[in-house]
């Protein structure tokens, strides 16, 4: 079995955290909630140990590549909240590790997964810290521009069909207006994420482009279908 390999880990911005401990991570994390490299750090650091888990428990590749994603996305939301000294006697401390194992477990037996040929993830693409803060940064934009970079990225309609769909919703837009919206919608999107997060990963996903186009920036990422939420 292949372990996938993250290019992000390597990145200055995470390197840079390897000489932390994990509660030092944790911490870190949940005091600074608009800094993503923390959760990065945690990512490389156990994602070898996630995925074997999962590997071992799912035998479809792109099933096992989906529900590793969204266990990482439960395990983000989990983790803001997480107090391992709660968990921890004296004599048997209660560690991240542990942790991270016992919520692998649970995605495990828990997640419903789809057939492999609706499965649209494509780990390559979008590793899951960039899903878990880009789903984060829609959430941030405004109704108009969050449905309006869906129905462009996710169900690839035109500027014309965009314009007809809102049209009938009683909303005043032409074709060359969406245009204008969602270049509006590309640029507030890449202002909502982190700053570290937009350094580590939209420099890495068009490395070689000069194209200031977050659009073009971002096709492969929207392409993929959304993770389903769990135990909410």
């Amino acid at each position: 079995m292949q372990i996938p390999s993250f290019p992000e880990c390597r990145h200055p911005l995470v390197s840079a955290l390897n000489h932390y401990n994990d509660q030092d991570l944790l911490t870190l994390f949940q005091r600074h909630p608009d800094t993503g490299k923390y959760f990065v750090a945690l990512f490389g650091r156990y994602s070898p140990i996630v995925y074997s888990l999962i590997r071992h428990s799912v035998r479809s590749p792109a099933q096992a590549d989906y529900l590793f994603a969204v266990t990482w996305r439960h395990i983000y939301f989990e983790l803001g909240g997480l107090n391992l000294h709660e968990h921890s006697t004296p004599d048997k401390p209660f560690t991240l590790q542990s942790w991270l194992i016992n919520i692998t477990a649970v995605c495990i037996n828990c997640v419903a997964l789809p057939p492999v040929e609706e499965i649209q993830y494509s780990l390559q693409n979008a590793s899951p810290p960039l899903w878990c803060y880009l789903e984060q940064a829609l959430d941030r934009l405004s109704p108009v521009q969050r449905l309006m970079i869906l129905m462009a990225q996710t169900f690839h309609w035109s500027e014309t069909r965009i314009a007809a769909y809102l049209q009938a919703e009683g909303e005043v837009v032409t074709p060359r207006g969406v245009k204008r919206q969602l270049d509006e919608a590309y640029q507030a999107l890449e202002v909502a994420l982190p700053e570290d997060i937009a350094e580590i990963y939209l420099d890495r996903l068009s490395p070689n482009s000069t194209d200031s186009n977050t659009e073009t920036a971002h096709d492969d990422v929207f392409a993929l279908d959304p993770l389903e939420p769990i135990f909410e």
